[in-house]
C-alpha cells in the first residue's frame, strides 16, 4: 500500500468531542499497547465521535464499518470480483486496515452475525494475523493496526451478544451520557444554540432517561438533542422542533408520547 493510500483514511479536521471522565488517557494506553478495545455504551452518546477524536489525535487513518445482520466474513476480509480481465481479488476493511496500520472501528458489532465476528480472533490476540484463506496468504497486521469495537448493552439478548470468546480479548470502556453542564456545552456547540436552549433540551432528555424500563427501551441520546437544536436553530419553534426529533423518533405508543410531549411543554 502506498503513502497516498494511508492518507486518504486520515481525518484531517479535528471532531468536536468533550471528554468526559479518563477515557482520553485510557484509550492512548491502550493504543499504545495496541490492545483491542471495545466501548459500551448507549445509542448516541459519543461512541462513534470518540473513535474519530482519538483516531484525529493519535494521526492513526480510520477505517469504519458498520455492523448488520447480513454482513459476511467475506465483506470483512475481501473476496474475488470479476472484470474484464478474469478476477481480482479486492481486500476488504478489516484486512486494509491491517495491511497499513490503520484503527479498524466495527460499529454496533454485536448486530453481525456471531460466524462472522470470529474472524477477527487472530487480530486480536499475540498473533496478530488475518487468514486470507480463499487467496492463501496470512497478512500479518502492521504494528499500528488496532481494533476497536462498539455495542449497546441496552440491546443485548440471548440471540444477539458476543461470545466470551470475542469478549475476552478486548479491553472495554463504559460510556454514558454525559453530565448535565457538559452535554449543554456539546447541543450548544453542535447544535448551534445559546446555552439557555441546549439546557432546555438537556432537562427534557433527562425526564426520558427516568422512563427507561418504564415504557421506553432508551431514553433521549445526545444526538437527538443536537438535531432538535439544529432544527431551533433554523427558525423552527422549539415545541415543534421537540416533537420531530425527540419524541416521535422514540416511541409510537400515544401515552407515552404524551408523557413526553407534557415534558417538552414544561420547558418551552
Amino acid at each position: 500500500m502506498s503513502e497516498i493510500d494511508r492518507d486518504q483514511y486520515l481525518i484531517k479536521d479535528e471532531p468536536y468531542y468533550r471528554p468526559v471522565q479518563n477515557e482520553v488517557v485510557m484509550y492512548e494506553a491502550a493504543y499504545d499497547a495496541r490492545m483491542p478495545v471495545m466501548l459500551k455504551g448507549p445509542t448516541g452518546c459519543g461512541k462513534s465521535r470518540f473513535v474519530e477524536y482519538m483516531a484525529w489525535k493519535i494521526g492513526a487513518p480510520l477505517i469504519t464499518v458498520a455492523c448488520n445482520e447480513d454482513m459476511t466474513a467475506s465483506d470483512l476480509v475481501g473476496r474475488f470480483l470479476l472484470d474484464i480481465n478474469g478476477t481480482k481479488w479486492q481486500d476488504g476493511p478489516l484486512t486494509v486496515a491491517a495491511r497499513i496500520g490503520a484503527i479498524c472501528y466495527l460499529d454496533e458489532v454485536v448486530e453481525a452475525r456471531q460466524d462472522t465476528t470470529v474472524v477477527i480472533h487472530p487480530l486480536t490476540d499475540h498473533r496478530r494475523q488475518l487468514p486470507l484463506e480463499k487467496k492463501g496468504e496470512l497478512v500479518h497486521a502492521h504494528p499500528d493496526f488496532q481494533i476497536v469495537i462498539s455495542y449497546n448493552p441496552g440491546y443485548q439478548s440471548l440471540m444477539k451478544d458476543l461470545k466470551q470468546s470475542t469478549k475476552q480479548r478486548f479491553g472495554a470502556l463504559d460510556f454514558d451520557y454525559p453530565s448535565a453542564d457538559i452535554e449543554t456545552e456539546i447541543v450548544a456547540h453542535e447544535g448551534h444554540v445559546d446555552k439557555e436552549t441546549a439546557e432546555k433540551l438537556v432537562q427534557v432528555a433527562q425526564r426520558s432517561r427516568n422512563l427507561k424500563g418504564h415504557g421506553l427501551d432508551e431514553g433521549m441520546s445526545t444526538r437527538l438533542l443536537v438535531y432538535a437544536a439544529q432544527l431551533i436553530g433554523k427558525g423552527i419553534d422549539p415545541q415543534s422542533a421537540c416533537r420531530m426529533a425527540l419524541v416521535r423518533p422514540l416511541t409510537d405508543d400515544p401515552d407515552m408520547r404524551d408523557t413526553l410531549d407534557a415534558a417538552v411543554n414544561t420547558y418551552f
